[in-house]
């Protein structure tokens, strides 16, 4: 059912669910403010609550900022505003005959539904797969067992029982007898294929959130928007998406800094041109003079462990760092495991970046002689290969989760690096509360070079913002 199809909610429940509702939505990365959060409620008093699409729409006007937390949003949506309640469907002519939601899941059954499936699919006919995705999670998803009259529902049991991926090549010749190309067809019925495997997992995400409560599932089924995904959690699908975030969050950061710098432009008060011009107002100073400022831009250098475990965070580390390189007065970047190497001729101005990430995948097997991360190792050949590279204008960046497969940590040679510098910094893209568990040496390191940890883009924009003024 959708909401207000049925008896009005009583207030005092609406109230509670939208106030739980919007914590979910904080909890999951979204920065939504009282001052929205009261936008919300004036313009749900004066919509109609039958139609939910309306609802959602009004919801997301108010509360969403950006369109890369809209699919967080919309999971979250679909929790606590449930399209459907219970099996979702009217009982079928079996289900009036004793037979329960669920109980036809036999061979027979299971080839009748994929027949429907290949056509709802090849119709792309939306109303239908939502309907089929409902009825797919009934019969398929079911895991019972977990207490008395209790079940649970599982997308994954449901998909591998239907497996619609096999049925990707009747789809795609019922295509091309429409007059698809070959590749149009394949395009397209990957895509429908991959719309309807987030239908099923939402249907499952809705009726485990009936039986736990929504709450419960926001927490542990619900990504964070994709400013907030953990580099070392994301899948390739979560990377390709960043990827096309670095690029308008460097512009945001850019403009912001740029403002940021002409605001500091002015320098010192200048007393006496400003005494001398108070004169023409009667010796009121209307109007300040200063002193011209020095410009200053850092010189920053970045050492970039390109490891497995945090090749993912080191990859947008120095994505945003190229992006960002006009606000620097020079820029070099070296990667490394245990062996150090410069890649700093990739971030030339005008390349673009797909060029840039591929150069930089190929340098990446140049970092490593042993195969094994060593901090210690790649401190002192840094130095011993490149010591002109750090100077009293320059600020050291150091990138990686300080795990040196319990190696020497030359803790000397980083005090050195850290003291010809006019600034040195440490990220870590670990929770801090894994730090010094394990190989981890980010205590030993944390106390030569300021730490701070940056597991998302959120944090990365922050820092690097601070970095750059």
């Amino acid at each position: 059912m959708t909401p207000g199809t049925g008896p009005a909610p009583a207030a005092s429940g609406l109230v509670d669910r939208h106030i739980a509702f919007l914590e979910a939505l904080r909890g999951a990365g979204l920065p939504v403010s009282l001052a929205e959060d009261l936008d919300a409620i004036a313009a749900l008093t004066a919509l109609d609550w039958s139609e939910r699409v309306v609802i959602r729409d009004a919801y997301a006007a108010t509360l969403v900022k950006r369109q890369v937390q809209r699919p967080t949003f919309e999971a979250l949506f679909d929790i606590y505003f449930p399209r459907l309640v219970g099996a979702g469907a009217a009982p079928s002519d079996e289900d009036a005959a004793g037979e329960g939601p669920g109980a036809r899941d036999n061979a027979q059954a299971l080839a009748s539904f994929r027949e429907d499936l290949v056509e709802a699919l090849t119709a792309d006919d939306e109303q239908r797969l939502l309907r089929l995705a409902a009825e797919m999670v009934g019969r398929f998803g079911a895991m019972p067992g977990r207490g008395p009259g209790l079940s649970s529902w599982s997308a994954y049991t449901a998909m591998q029982r239907v497996a619609p991926q096999e049925l990707l090549d009747r789809i795609m010749a019922a295509l091309l007898a429409e007059g698809r190309t070959e590749e149009e067809a394949q395009r397209t019925s990957g895509r429908r294929i991959g719309a309807f495997t987030r239908r099923v997992e939402d249907d499952a995400r809705r009726r485990i959130a009936e039986e736990k409560g929504p709450d419960h599932v926001a927490t542990v089924a619900i990504k964070p928007s994709i400013d907030r995904l953990d580099f070392t959690a994301a899948r390739k699908s979560d990377l390709e998406e960043m990827r096309r975030e670095i690029y308008p969050l460097a512009r945001r950061l850019a403009t912001r800094l740029t403002q940021e710098h002409h605001a500091r432009r002015r320098g010192p008060l200048d007393f006496r041109r400003t005494v001398r011009a108070s004169m023409s107002t009667g010796g009121v100073p209307l109007v300040t003079h200063h002193k011209p400022k020095r410009p200053h831009r850092t010189e920053l250098v970045v050492l970039c462990d390109v490891s497995g475990s945090v090749a993912n965070f080191a990859q947008f580390t120095l994505l945003l760092v190229f992006a960002l390189q006009d606000q620097f007065q020079k820029v070099r970047a070296f990667t490394f495991i245990d062996h150090v190497h410069e890649v700093t001729h990739h971030f030339r101005p005008g390349a673009d970046v797909v060029d840039v990430m591929a150069d930089l995948a190929a340098s990446t097997s140049h970092a490593a002689l042993w195969g094994r991360t060593n901090y210690g190792r790649a401190l002192a050949k840094f130095e011993e290969s490149h010591p002109d590279a750090l100077g009293p204008k320059s600020s050291l960046l150091i990138l990686g989760d300080a795990r040196s497969n319990y190696s020497d940590l030359h803790a000397d040679v980083l005090q050195r690096l850290a003291d010809s510098t006019r600034h040195a910094w440490w990220l870590n893209p670990e929770a801090r509360r894994h730090w010094g568990t394990g190989d981890s040496a980010a205590p030993t390191y944390g106390e030569i070079v300021p730490m701070v940890e940056c597991r998302n883009l959120t944090q990365l924009a922050e820092f690097v913002h601070d970095l750059a003024i």
